[in-house]
């Protein structure tokens, strides 16, 4: 029997960071200054996953369906994805996060795609934590061209997981901000993944609360379509 310092170990979390734009509007503030503070807690949040032991957090930045959004906003996050990449980088090589953008990066604005793959290079060797934040991505989207790159008689379960550059299936997917749907994050990796959905709004989101969400996971009973064995009687 797995103790839940085991099952946490190498844990791959992932998050629907929802929110920013209802937190801002409830302190009369303007949806940006929403993203500006869940920047933040991406940091506040990074740092809580090394102290627990988490391998792989990978985070819902941007969707391709964001792009929909008034230009000003997508502009104002595409500024700020920006100057986390800069200010962010030397901070998570330092920590020994490694960071990898998944997603499109052929609709980006000029400078973001070449400042990702400097990210990812300069955090390449870390080895505590694999931080991955998904832009421009879709997970229906990003199926179709993995399927479509092995072809008819490629596919397998192994290769797609591959074709797709999955870390691991998804074990513990949380989502904040009160709404309870997956919105194309991650379909394949969470096939199996236990949800966690919380009301409290991205930016208030903090170490006590990924610590809350590890804790009912490592609760749940995990069978994966199969049945636990049966207690074995301890002697008297």
């Amino acid at each position: 029997m797995q103790s839940p310092l085991d099952r946490r170990s190498g844990l791959h979390a992932a998050i629907i960071m929802d929110g920013n734009g209802r937190w801002a509007s409830a302190r009369g503030l303007p949806r940006g200054a929403g993203h500006r503070a869940g920047v933040k807690t991406i940091q506040r949040v990074a740092e809580a996953a090394l102290a627990l032991g988490i391998g792989t957090l990978t985070l819902y930045a941007f969707s391709s369906d964001n792009w929909r959004r008034p230009a000003e906003e997508v502009g104002g996050l595409m500024r700020l994805l920006r100057a986390y990449l800069r200010g962010e980088t030397d901070r998570l090589a330092r920590s020994g996060t490694r960071l990898t953008v998944i997603g499109r990066r052929d609709r980006l604005p000029p400078g973001i795609p070449e400042a990702i793959e400097r990210a990812e290079a300069a955090t390449a060797s870390g080895d505590r934590l694999h931080l991955r934040i998904a832009v421009d991505y879709s997970s229906r989207d990003a199926i179709l061209a993995a399927a479509a790159r092995l072809g008819p008689e490629g596919l397998s379960r192994e290769g797609l997981s591959e074709a797709l550059g999955a870390d691991g299936d998804v074990d513990l997917l949380i989502r904040t901000g009160g709404e309870k749907r997956l919105s194309d994050f991650l379909l394949w990796e969470a096939a199996y993944a236990e949800l966690h959905f919380t009301d409290r709004m991205w930016p208030d989101f903090g170490a006590t609360d990924l610590a809350a969400a590890v804790a009912d996971f490592t609760a749940r009973d995990r069978r994966f379509g199969g049945l636990n064995p049966p207690a074995v009687p301890q002697a008297a």
